[in-house]
């Protein structure tokens, strides 16, 4: 009888029935999704599919919001709701917001198998949800079905808009803090941080610590090199500067995260202990040469934009501003616990930042910028905090 007790029994079947609660860090979780760069995400949340955050410039932060939520240009979700043609079925709406005259522009795409495609636009996100609800509503209380009730449905849930996820996003973008009328519920989420895509004096030397909009990491120009400037290869153990780099490429996503910095903006921080005198990432963007670095950094000052560009030599620079990597945020430090170094990969030169001593995790990453001095008319000013601290950049 024992024996039958205690033979053992083979599970056949995983289902569980009863509720499982699975503990989840989110905000890491939404951060890993949003810092992806400018490619459309996708999460689910019930019958809203989030696509795409956009941007807000700080010209436009008076205008985009209300009491309830913010409304960032180019945000991109899909709502799966009730037909607006057929009362027992459903479609997709693709919810757009837009800027028309210095105003959002809210619009929907509805798209249906066996339909053309509508697109409606208001000036709110109810203008443009109610003619969509008061046909749904129409239809399904002469069929006989389930009434809706338009008047309690809010465009900015219908939107997506009030989500909790997609509203710790949005709380999270540079520069919301100017949206005087909105009422926030969740506040800065640290790890998801992104920088302004324009900052508002236009220029990244006249910036004032703090300001709505400072250029991220304070990096004005092209950042040289000095010559010297290399990890020694005797610290570099028994490992090739090759086969180093190839490490490093396959491990920095978890060597590093990005959040606020306490110097400037946003920075980079140690996401594990890193030891003295590894390649920790690498500063990567377009290559080019100077002649097109120097227009182009006049372009982006016209256009208000943050300048990102490493020197390689004297005759190519990285560009980093469009298409640049994490590494561009590492803010200077007059007490640096990186430095860069030019490394040559298969014939090719790449920039790469190291640890000059070891770097606890949770510390702030930094590297000497090494700007040229200038006159006092064109100092920029450090906020690094080191003992030792120049008070100036260049």
């Amino acid at each position: 009888m024992l024996c039958h007790l205690h033979k053992p029994r083979t599970l056949r079947c995983f289902a569980v029935f009863r509720r499982v609660y699975v503990q989840r860090d989110e905000a890491r979780q939404i951060a890993a999704v949003v810092q992806r760069g400018e490619r459309q995400h996708t999460f689910r949340v019930g019958s809203l599919l989030f696509r795409a955050i956009g941007r807000l410039l700080p010209q436009q932060m008076k205008a985009f919001h209300n009491q309830t939520a913010i409304f960032p240009v180019g945000y991109h979700a899909n709502r799966i709701y009730w037909s607006m043609r057929h009362s027992s079925r459903r479609c997709k709406y693709m919810c757009y917001i837009e800027e028309k005259e210095g105003q959002p522009l809210f619009k929907v795409k509805v798209v249906e198998k066996g339909h053309d495609d509508l697109i409606l636009t208001g000036p709110t996100p109810k203008a443009v949800w109610d003619q969509i609800l008061e046909p749904v509503s129409q239809m399904r209380s002469s069929s006989g079905t389930l009434k809706l009730f338009p008047v309690y449905l809010k465009g900015e849930d219908l939107f997506g808009l009030t989500s909790s996820a997609v509203t710790r996003i949005i709380e999270s973008l540079p520069g919301v803090e100017a949206c005087e009328r909105y009422t926030f519920r969740y506040g800065r989420n640290p790890l998801m941080e992104w920088p302004l895509a324009f900052n508002p004096s236009g220029s990244a030397r006249s910036e004032p610590k703090g300001s709505v909009g400072s250029i991220v990491g304070l990096v004005p120009g092209v950042i040289s090199l000095s010559p010297g400037e290399s990890v020694a290869g005797a610290h570099q153990g028994r490992h090739s500067k090759s086969s180093q780099y190839r490490r490093m490429k396959a491990e920095w996503k978890s060597n590093v995260y990005l959040a606020r910095s306490r110097i400037q903006g946003l920075g980079l921080y140690a996401a594990r202990d890193i030891e003295k005198c590894t390649m920790v990432i690498e500063y990567i963007g377009t290559i080019i040469r100077s002649e097109v670095a120097n227009r182009k950094e006049r372009l982006y000052e016209s256009q208000n934009r943050g300048v990102y560009m490493f020197r390689i030599d004297n005759d190519y620079v990285i560009d980093a501003t469009i298409t640049g990597g994490p590494a561009r945020y590492i803010n200077h430090s007059c007490a640096p616990n990186c430095i860069t170094e030019v490394v040559s990969v298969e014939k090719e030169n790449k920039i790469i930042i190291s640890s000059c001593r070891r770097i606890q995790r949770g510390e702030e990453l930094s590297y000497d910028y090494k700007f040229d001095l200038e006159d006092d008319q064109h100092k920029i000013p450090c906020h690094c905090g080191a003992v030792n601290c120049r008070k100036w950049m260049n």
